[in-house]
């Protein structure tokens, strides 16, 4: 048996990350007990979704990252997918860089992932270029959501916000609530769904059951972001029941 252990730089008040996360790659273990991966986390103080408080929290992304090296990881993956891309188009390569240095500095080779980076990794391994989104944002944090994933040549052709600015409200979101929330999306032209754009809104119940109801594939930050982590191990990147992106032939027609 192999053990991988993976750093998470998670929000304070973040609940999902140590749990999907988990919850995806003990499935995996089932499936593959050569492999067993274990978490440690570091955390970065925000408790509500607004540009003061992630511009606050990825102020401290040295501190949580040299933490981390300190467990020498395979590793490192930044969970919160929104504090990036409020920051602009193309901020994950800034982060992914600002995480990497940090853990150089302080004696870990672990390569760094994003959240916010893996969703865009995410649907070009499904080879698609339209999707359609959903997220517990406000308004104007979906709209800059939107914009980094249209700046990336990807068309965002509907999204839809829940409008929920509590971080700990969002946590506690019922999943399966998702399995209704996707019809409220126009998915005329749509070649994909993100049925959560936020690594805190839980979504990995209702993946598949939406995959399988809508005929599309159905990803989230948080399978994004698993699928990654896999690459990065140089594993295969496949989680039974947890959406195409993870099923081993993502680009499946």
């Amino acid at each position: 048996m192999t053990d991988h252990h993976i750093g998470l730089i998670v929000p304070s008040s973040n609940l999902t990350m140590e749990t999907e996360l988990p919850r995806m790659l003990r499935a995996r273990e089932e499936a593959h007990p050569e492999d067993r991966f274990l978490f440690h986390s570091s955390r970065m103080r925000m408790t509500k979704v607004n540009p003061e408080q992630l511009r606050g929290m990825n102020a401290q992304t040295q501190r949580a990252s040299e933490e981390l090296a300190d467990a020498r990881p395979d590793v490192v993956a930044s969970a919160c997918l929104v504090a990036i891309m409020a920051q602009g188009p193309g901020y994950h390569c800034t982060a992914e860089d600002e995480i990497t240095t940090a853990l150089r500095g302080a004696g870990s080779q672990a390569p760094a992932v994003s959240s916010a980076g893996a969703l865009l990794s995410g649907i070009e391994a499904l080879g698609v270029r339209r999707v359609a989104v959903l997220t517990p944002y406000m308004k104007e944090l979906t709209a800059l959501v939107v914009d980094y994933i249209q700046d990336a040549e990807i068309e965002v052709v509907d999204s839809l916000s829940l409008e929920v600015p509590d971080n700990l409200e969002v946590a506690r979101l019922n999943p399966d609530d998702l399995r209704d929330h996707w019809k409220r999306l126009d998915l005329e032209g749509a070649e994909a769904i993100v049925l959560s754009a936020c690594v805190q809104m839980p979504s990995l119940s209702a993946i598949q059951h939406v995959e399988d109801a809508s005929g599309l594939p159905v990803l989230s930050a948080a399978t994004a972001t698993t699928y990654r982590i896999l690459q990065e191990l140089s594993l295969p990147p496949v989680v039974p029941n947890a959406g195409r992106l993870l099923s081993g032939n993502p680009a499946a027609a």
